[in-house]
């Protein structure tokens, strides 16, 4: 008799966001990540829709990290009527009780916002969810420690694996009937200033393999190059840096690299303000789990102290009247949100300004706007004049471009029997799937989104 599996594709298909992926098999259902829908209209309105299977029958949520992308759909997980555990290794369930709690507070006051100003067409306007509800989904945590093997049944097992994209992240082996999936989750690159180079499967039967970069290369940017050139260009024009950055692993490699451009005389002692809540609590997440990082405590010490850390909304307005040139590093990375808009409200139409993005920017987002050159944003009910100066540096990402992700493979010892591009654009993934062909030899399908495959276990 044949065994199957079901897999079905719950997001995160022929799109970068939402990564929900749900395993059935004998008697068990698995999901592995359940994020949030980002960038498009469209796609952030499926956050609104309940999941399309049986949510109180899933037993066990096992989480690759802890981005919004990857858990910010939890809570909603729980108002369908979930009640297992969400597994993860420590630092991940340590940012992804940040990320809810902070998402929550931001749904929160947008609402509230938008219900004050009325500039919702909804009347009124609900948060997505509340903190009570991110509070009620954080007791369901359960740490799993890294490369260890965990019994769910007599048939299946899983184990997280260090794979080196922010503090905690991992991809997950799960072994079905003596089948092993793997889920890449996102994948980091080697070289990194603050994790160490991510570890590499030996056998998969069934690859579900991340194509966010599928179809680029960083460009070999000398990053200290770019950086000090870019600060001297701001204290000539007596302006100022913006850098919309994502708070967890960008925000911290952002204050470790310019703390050290300091160090080595590269750049002056210009004014450092880090603008960012949940930042500043995932700083925390590394003085706790220092085996999960490269940084000494006397590292993590001086380049805390080397920067302004802003603790109150207070603090964010003395910043914006600060005269100074100076640079600010505030959340969000794709600038969907966060303090970085209350400093874009003020600066972004002058020409004095320069506005660095430092990371993948999803399609619809302001950050994705503003990189295709967009003449002006809207945020907050109105629009704003973009007058800055719009750079980017892709070489900070914190995914493996194609070159790493074909290098992560090269361990596999088998041919998989299935491979499935997830995490990435339609485009990126079928140059991917191209390359993935060319390269092993492998059929590579792209699934879509609420598409169920069947597999031989």
């Amino acid at each position: 008799m044949i065994d199957y599996a079901k897999v079905h594709f719950l997001g995160a298909a022929a799109t970068v966001t939402g990564s929900k992926f749900l395993i059935e098999a004998f008697n068990k259902k698995i999901l592995i990540d359940c994020g949030m829908f980002q960038g498009l209209k469209e796609l952030r309105e499926l956050n609104w829709n309940n999941l399309s299977v049986n949510v109180a029958s899933i037993d066990i949520v096992l989480l690759t990290h802890g981005h919004l992308d990857h858990v910010g759909y939890l809570p909603k997980l729980l108002k369908q009527g979930f009640v297992g555990k969400i597994i993860g290794t420590a630092p991940t369930l340590a940012i992804a009780e940040i990320i809810l709690k902070d998402s929550a507070k931001i749904h929160e006051e947008e609402a509230e916002k938008a219900n004050k100003e009325k500039y919702s067409k909804h009347n009124p306007a609900l948060p997505f969810y509340t903190l009570k509800d991110a509070e009620k989904t954080i007791r369901l945590f359960q740490v799993e420690i890294e490369d260890k093997w965990v019994s769910l049944s007599n048939q299946i097992s899983y184990r997280f694996q260090f794979n080196g994209h922010i503090i905690g992240s991992t991809f997950i082996e799960l072994d079905i009937n003596g089948k092993r999936l793997v889920f890449s989750g996102d994948i980091g690159r080697n070289n990194d200033y603050l994790l160490d180079d991510p570890k590499k499967p030996e056998w998969a039967d069934y690859l579900f393999i991340e194509s966010t970069y599928g179809d680029k290369l960083h460009p070999k940017e000398d990053l200290e190059i770019i950086l000090v050139s870019l600060i001297k260009d701001i204290i000539n024009k007596k302006g100022n840096l913006i850098i919309p950055s994502f708070a967890v692993e960008r925000l911290q490699t952002l204050m470790y690299i310019l703390w050290k451009l300091y160090e080595k005389n590269k750049i002056p002692n210009i004014p450092i303000f880090v603008d960012s809540p949940m930042g500043n609590n995932v700083l925390q997440v590394f003085k706790r789990f220092p085996k999960w990082h490269k940084l000494s405590n006397a590292d993590y010490n001086a380049m805390c102290n080397h920067v302004n850390i802003i603790q109150s909304y207070k603090e964010t307005w003395e910043t914006i009247d600060d005269k100074r040139s100076k640079i600010i590093i505030a959340g969000s990375g794709m600038v969907t949100g966060g303090r970085v808009l209350t400093y874009l409200q003020q600066f972004i139409d002058e020409t004095s300004t320069t506005v660095l993005l430092v990371g993948y920017q999803a399609e619809g987002t302001r950050g994705r706007q503003l990189l295709e050159g967009t003449h002006e944003i809207k945020f907050f009910g109105k629009y704003y004049s973009v007058k800055a100066s719009i750079k980017s540096i892709e070489s900070l990402s914190a995914h493996a471009d194609q070159n790493d992700l074909i290098n992560w493979l090269s361990a596999i010892k088998n041919v998989p029997e299935k491979t499935f591009l997830i995490h990435g654009e339609s485009s990126a993934a079928n140059v991917f799937r191209i390359k993935l062909k060319d390269t092993f030899g492998w059929q590579v399908s792209c699934p879509k989104l609420n598409d169920v495959e069947r597999l031989i276990i």
